[in-house]
């Protein structure tokens, strides 16, 4: 008998994983974006508290999203029927999710994560500036920066879900198998 048949305990404990690994991760990292937005609503510390909750949840997601292809991958192996692979690297839904989540997670490193520690940075500064200056006009620099800023992190967050998705779709149809 196979150790890690498909349907075997240990794919089984495997498959839990995997899918822990995504509701903890992505569904995180969703919810992530509302907090982040609802800290747009407050002025002050209590909207950088906010945000600042925001990011810290987002970086424990961040850790499950990691585990996600590694579980993933590891039902690739164990994923046997008779000794032939049920899924594989040859079946284009494997790949093309693979490729997306690789393409996704250096999108959100490059470009959404820096606009998001920024933002972090501008709110800090705000915070730290104390009151404007008596017979200053016009809010501080920092708060259009902010506002720009914030409008950038709704479409790369927003970008990002709609690529995680995709990848749902593909683990979910399998086109092609």
């Amino acid at each position: 008998m196979l150790f890690a048949a498909v349907n075997s305990t240990a794919f089984k404990l495997v498959l839990t994983l995997h899918l822990l690994s995504v509701v903890i991760g992505f569904g995180g990292i969703f919810i992530v974006g509302f907090v982040g937005a609802a800290s747009q609503r407050y002025e002050g510390r209590e909207g950088q508290a906010i945000f600042d909750t925001s990011q810290s949840l987002g970086k424990v997601a961040e850790y499950f999203i990691y585990a996600v292809p590694v579980f993933g991958i590891a039902l690739l192996f164990i994923s046997t029927t008779n000794g032939n692979h049920v899924y594989w690297w040859d079946q284009g839904w494997v790949s093309a999710a693979l490729l997306i989540y690789i393409a996704t997670l250096g999108f959100v490193h490059a470009v959404h994560l820096p606009n998001l520690r920024r933002m972090g940075a501008l709110m800090a500064e705000l915070n730290a500036g104390g009151p404007p200056p008596a017979g200053a006009s016009g809010p501080p620099p920092q708060v259009a920066e902010l506002e720009e800023r914030g409008k950038r992190a709704g479409l790369y967050g927003g970008l990002a879900n709609l690529a995680w998705v995709v990848v749902l779709i593909l683990m979910v149809w399998k086109p092609g198998l």
